[in-house]
């Protein structure tokens, strides 16, 4: 079998970068309709590290199957076992490739929460304590979300998710330290003007080590103090249904009106249960390669000029003690082709129209990270 070498070079950069694997640590692989040749290559790479690769074939028909005829003692039994499985492990690789991603919109919501909720721990630990990295596969709809060829979107994809990721380090090193300096932040853009605290929350860099692609740091508002409103203007997919022109209002932290072309179903999803209505995760977005949205958050996240604030459950770490099943990154884009905005940092502007102003940051923006400019 011929390898593809954009495969061996994706898959040595998880394992090597992203994992950092060393001998005789162990390591999850979830491959989710992505091709063996791609999985293979990802056993190798952890064999030539010494690690040892465990692996988990996964389907999303099959998948949305099981979920469509979901009982909870069913699913705390699986919980169990998957709890104890991932104890085990030092890393956690996740590659998700389904060609349809709306695979489980016909799924009852009081059945896709249920699983949510009873699976959260197995999640929650994986998050917390191992190495972890998850990425998207390339595939036809893919590529038609986001208005490309099935070959331009591969060499896209593939562009984006080799990048030197390390080349994000000293910007995000200066924006760390500028938001855990930060009380105060306003954000104001077309429909969205949103003051809150993060003081004394802190900030995380993501630059490669989590998900691919990458290039965000995130933060988290004070539970209580997040006023005003928000009008995000990327789609987005949540438990397989599609949301546009999603529109929040919050009072003392909570979302007190939420509008969207599907309003009741956004609704439903943010009564899932009483840490669903605040904000669990504000973060920057500034992937240079990535600049428009094609529903899919791993991407759309990332995107340069962006920022994301999520109804939901805060990380440990870096958060501020908001529990929920539910996290739900939303998306707002601020260049100037999607009507810009500004941010600002204890009354000092941040960032305008999507690029950084202050120089310390500078190495944030599209030209340096393109190599176009020191």
């Amino acid at each position: 079998m011929l390898t593809d070498p954009r495969f061996t070079k994706l898959a040595q950069g998880l394992v090597n970068y992203s994992c950092s694997l060393k001998k005789g640590e162990r390591v999850l692989i979830d491959a989710f309709d992505i091709p063996d040749g791609m999985v293979i290559e990802l056993i190798r790479a952890a064999q030539a590290r010494g690690a040892h690769p465990y692996v988990n074939i996964n389907r999303a028909r099959i998948t949305r199957e099981l979920t469509l005829g979901a009982e909870e003692s069913q699913y705390t039994t699986l919980a169990e076992v998957e709890l104890a499985r991932m104890k085990k492990m030092d890393a956690y690789i996740a590659l998700r490739g389904s060609d349809n991603i709306f695979e489980a919109s016909d799924v009852p919501p009081e059945r896709a929460q249920m699983v949510a909720r009873v699976m959260r721990p197995v999640l929650q630990h994986r998050v917390d304590k191992t190495k972890w990295v998850v990425l998207r596969w390339p595939t036809s709809s893919m590529a038609q979300q986001a208005g490309m060829s099935t070959e331009a979107f591969e060499d896209f994809y593939f562009r984006v998710c080799t990048l030197d990721y390390s080349r994000m380090v000293p910007g995000m090193n200066a924006l760390v330290k500028l938001m855990e300096q930060t009380d105060r932040v306003h954000i104001k853009g077309p429909g969205t003007d949103l003051r809150f605290s993060i003081k004394g929350i802190g900030a995380e860099p993501c630059g490669g080590l989590r998900n691919i692609p990458d290039g965000e740091v995130y933060s988290c508002p004070v539970k209580e103090s997040v006023e005003g409103y928000i009008q995000y203007n990327a789609p987005t997919v949540y438990l397989g249904c599609s949301f546009d022109n999603v529109r929040l209002v919050f009072r003392k932290g909570k979302i007190v009106e939420a509008t969207a072309n599907n309003t009741k179903r956004l609704n439903e999803i943010l009564d899932s249960d009483a840490g669903a209505r605040y904000i669990g995760e504000f973060a920057l977005g500034f992937n240079p390669h990535i600049v428009n949205p094609m529903r899919d958050i791993l991407f759309d996240e990332k995107i340069a000029g962006s920022f994301h604030f999520t109804p939901g459950n805060a990380y440990e770490g870096c958060g501020n003690g908001n529990k929920s099943q539910v996290h739900w990154d939303m998306v707002c884009m601020q260049r100037p082709e999607y009507g810009g905005g500004e941010i600002w940092f204890d009354n000092k502007l941040i960032r305008k129209d999507g690029m950084f102003v202050p120089k310390a940051l500078h190495k944030l923006n599209p030209a340096y990270l393109l190599g176009k400019s020191k």
